[in-house]
């Protein structure tokens, strides 16, 4: 584990990272509880923990169990850097997330945070005709200097990362699973490589993960929704159905002033009534890729810190 990105001689990662996962751990807790004890109230995560532990007269037999999985276990097979909200690295923009996360492990180039980005995201069971304009949306984006982020799922999402990826870009992957396990299990190499070249993400707690049921984890996906849209510039989505997990983020986008762009395409699919509800929210019909470019442009300026793009 590395302490890349904090204040030397400020903040512990270890003990940052073992005070939110305890705080995970508790029977009840949940994102929405943890942000409420630590980044709404600018406390540390091992300073939440130590006043949970005073309120329920609890000696350390919870906490030693979890030091005890993340020393044995996690770091015994990991590397990543813990990001803490307050140090320096940490990416602002995460507090304007509903429920902000605190923490962020990452695998990577942590400086892509500070390029200009945009999430491609949509549907897991894409048309080919999605996959290809996912494709060509991140070709065009990545070649104009924009990282591309996206979750990491089947369909639009790894389309849209190798697209990049092929094209000589940057791309940032926020995952639903720890840092350490790849879902969907085929884009195990591809998380691989983000990891290794680019930059992977996770807010999702080692300790509670391990020990919770099967059915309990799927609702870390659309957290990492939420977190996606923040860290991003703008979002665009492919295509999604109007049950879809996109749509999390779409919701997300529109709550924290994000720019959402709806491809053309989903407004001509007869079958889905979200694109219209998200257009009189203040989404915006993608046409062309220069329209995301322009916008970017428009916001902020394209010269931020980004490695070469070959």
């Amino acid at each position: 584990m590395s302490a890349s990105g904090l204040l030397a001689g400020t903040v512990s990662p270890f003990e940052e990272l073992l005070g939110y996962e305890y705080l995970y751990s508790k029977k009840g807790s949940s994102l929405k509880t943890i942000s409420e004890a630590t980044f709404q109230r600018s406390v540390l995560p091992s300073e939440a923990a130590r006043e949970e532990q005073g309120l329920l007269h609890e000696d350390d037999e919870v906490y030693n169990k979890v030091k005890e999985f993340i020393t044995n276990v996690v770091l015994e097979d990991s590397q990543f850097s813990v990001l803490v909200n307050g140090t320096y690295q940490f990416p602002s923009s995460i507090g304007e997330a509903e429920s902000p996360v605190p923490i962020l492990y990452c695998q990577g180039d942590v400086t892509l945070f500070n390029a200009p980005s945009v999430s491609i995201v949509g549907a897991r069971t894409a048309s080919l005709q999605g996959m290809q304009r996912a494709s060509k949306l991140a070709k065009d984006l990545a070649k104009g200097g924009v990282a591309i982020v996206s979750g990491l799922a089947k369909g639009i999402d790894t389309a849209a990362l190798q697209s990049a990826i092929q094209n000589g870009g940057h791309v940032i992957g926020v995952i639903g699973t720890p840092i350490n396990e790849a879902y969907p299990k085929e884009n195990t190499e591809l998380q691989r490589l983000i990891a290794k070249e680019h930059l992977l993400v996770s807010q999702v707690p080692f300790y509670r993960y391990e020990h919770e049921p099967f059915n309990n984890r799927r609702w870390y996906f659309p957290q990492r929704n939420v977190t996606m849209a923040a860290i991003s510039k703008a979002t665009v989505i492919v295509e999604a159905s109007d049950r879809s997990g996109t749509l999390t983020q779409a919701n997300a986008c529109i709550k924290q002033g994000r720019k959402l762009f709806i491809m053309r395409s989903c407004f001509d699919n007869q079958h889905i009534t979200w694109p219209e509800k998200m257009l009189e929210k203040g989404a915006e019909i993608l046409d062309d890729s220069q329209q995301v470019l322009d916008f970017l442009h428009s916001k902020e300026s394209l010269s931020a810190e980004l490695p070469d793009v070959k």
